[in-house]
């Protein structure tokens, strides 16, 4: 079972194999249709698609009618349906893979264990690992009988606003942006209205994770420069721009044995709907 991370050359093994499900999940933010256009193109072999908005986010306006982020979290059901369109069996071991250094493959890894399914990894390196070994790249989209999964009890877990309006006062938990440190200091923001951080965060570049290969840095490396930053990870909740690169640094520290932090699904994108919530600029 795979849990973190695969390999391209372990991956070459096993893609063939029936309970082997291989999700594409490139995405551009500004131009949501180009990973479905970049899988048309070609992808892994026996590959399906899922797309960060519609398949893997829900509704951005809660029952309340107050703004949830950009990628909020879907309904559990949603998400389980959607899935099984895709093919996804209890006994599945699924792998996610994008272009993008796993920014977008890392959100379904999460939400796979958000349901509680522990053989979810992430395509180490992703696609341009994939093409270095001279794997081939298909454009037929498989036909995959409908998937059983069903929900169970949850390997992650999430925190409100709330939470981290509250943990402003407290400072008990400590919270970590994995946005570029230009947009975490309030400059250069062209996604979000507003620009800076939540009082208190830290910053932790999501890329960072990574060696100049795309690749993950290996386990000990990946220790000693989050320890510094996540003394205690079963109290650190991770976020980002919209909950989806936070999800990335939640990988990077079960790579580092370091599992236990929490999402903020919201994020910053939720946070400075309210223009009451407090804001932080500059490094800290």
């Amino acid at each position: 079972m795979y849990q973190t991370l695969i390999s391209a050359t372990d991956l070459a093994r096993h893609i063939d194999q029936p309970d082997w499900v291989v999700v594409d999940c490139r995405h551009d933010l500004a131009d949501p249709a180009a990973g479905r256009d970049g899988y048309a193109i070609g992808h892994l072999p026996g590959a399906v698609f899922a797309n960060l908005d519609t398949d893997l986010s829900g509704a951005k306006l809660g029952p309340d009618g107050e703004f949830r982020g950009r990628h909020p979290l879907p309904d559990k059901q949603a998400l389980l349906e959607t899935l099984r369109a895709l093919g996804v069996n209890d006994n599945s071991q699924v792998v996610a893979y994008d272009a993008h250094g796993g920014m977008f493959a890392a959100r379904l890894w999460w939400l796979l264990r958000w349901l509680g399914h522990e053989a979810v990894a992430v395509l180490d390196g992703g696609m341009a690992a994939w093409q270095s070994l001279g794997q081939p790249l298909s454009t037929e989209v498989p036909s995959r009988a409908r998937g059983t999964i069903a929900s169970g009890a949850p390997l992650v877990s999430t925190v409100t606003l709330r939470d981290v309006m509250d943990n402003i006062e407290t400072g008990e938990r400590s919270v970590i942006d994995a946005r570029a440190a230009d947009r975490f200091r309030g400059e250069n923001e062209t996604i979000d209205p507003v620009g800076g951080h939540i009082p208190g965060a830290k910053n932790r570049f999501f890329k960072d994770n990574l060696q100049p290969d795309g690749r993950f840095k290996d386990a000990s490396t990946l220790r000693a420069e989050l320890a510094p930053l996540v003394p205690d990870p079963a109290r650190a909740i991770m976020q980002c721009g919209s909950g989806v690169t936070a999800c990335h640094n939640l990988l990077a520290l079960e790579v580092a044995q370091m599992p236990g932090a929490a999402l903020y699904p919201g994020s910053w994108s939720e946070w400075v709907a309210d223009a009451t919530r407090p804001v932080a600029r500059g490094d800290a």
